[in-house]
């Protein structure tokens, strides 16, 4: 493990070497008090919880990472399977057999993932706008994603960017935070990114988590089957709690950080 350069007073930068990829990521908090881990959403970085860290980070250790093929953990092709191992390894990195999870769209999928392959490693999972893993498609559903990838090639780079960005967050300014990590990309890694993290929908009759678990929607998402997923999720999970954030697009989080950060300092304070 190599220590980096300060970010600012109290989030540190990382790295992980895992032989095909450099992981990045930044620490801060208490080092003996207990770990929640964040993961973002496709095509972005850690950046999109730089509001969040510090809140958490006063109370509990907190971990944020650039998962492979994103920000700084690149250049590294996404996928899920190795972006699943690559948490463990960071959690194993730092002696930690369990943690909260909080995922963001991409970052909910793989928290279901390491829920699903590591349970042991969970203590709890909070999933921000993303889609149920675990669930059958309509016919409908398993047309979009089939074509999605020809669907994408028909819009240049600077028009899918652009589109994600308006689906995502309502101010200019978080547009603006996401729109840097965004830019990073060209036009084949993003839509290589987002057809990679379409593999970790694998259905799996009665399959329930089993784990705390609290869903987190915007009432305006459009986002694939997200805004339909969810309460159907909720429903079949035992110990769930399910949040519809009104006049939210696909990340409440940023249009609605006072209802997300009071949610989700409630839930750890619950389960840590």
């Amino acid at each position: 493990m190599k220590k980096r350069k300060k970010m600012n007073t109290d989030l540190q930068e990382f790295t992980l070497d895992r032989k095909d990829c450099i992981l990045h990521y930044w620490l801060a908090g208490p080092a003996d008090a207990p770990l929640v881990v964040f993961t973002h959403g496709a095509t972005v970085d850690h950046q999109e919880w730089e509001a969040t860290l510090p809140l958490i980070a006063s109370k509990y250790r907190v971990l944020a990472w650039d998962m492979r093929g994103h920000g700084l953990s690149r250049p590294a092709p996404f996928s899920m399977q190795a972006a699943v191992d690559d948490l463990i390894a960071l959690m194993d990195n730092l002696k930690v057999d369990q943690a909260i999870l909080v995922g963001h769209s991409l970052g909910g999928n793989l928290g279901q993932e390491v829920a699903f392959y590591y349970p042991e490693r969970v203590k709890a999972l909070f999933c921000l706008d993303c889609t149920w893993n675990f669930q059958k498609l309509t016919h409908l559903e398993q047309w979009m994603l089939n074509h999605a990838e020809g669907i994408f090639a028909l819009y240049s780079e600077e028009s899918l960017i652009d589109q994600s960005l308006k689906a995502t967050a309502r101010s200019r300014e978080s547009q603006e935070l996401l729109r840097r990590s965004m830019s990073t990309h060209d036009k084949n890694e993003f839509v290589l990114t987002l057809m990679a993290g379409s593999t970790c929908l694998h259905y799996e009759p009665g399959y329930k988590i089993g784990k705390p678990l609290l869903l987190m929607v915007g009432d305006k998402d459009r986002t694939g089957n997200i805004r339909k997923a969810m309460p159907a999720w909720a429903k079949v999970e035992p110990n769930c709690e399910l949040v519809i954030v009104p006049d939210a697009l696909h990340a409440p989080n940023l249009d609605a950080p006072e209802i997300f950060h009071a949610k989700l300092m409630e839930f750890i304070n619950q389960y840590a």
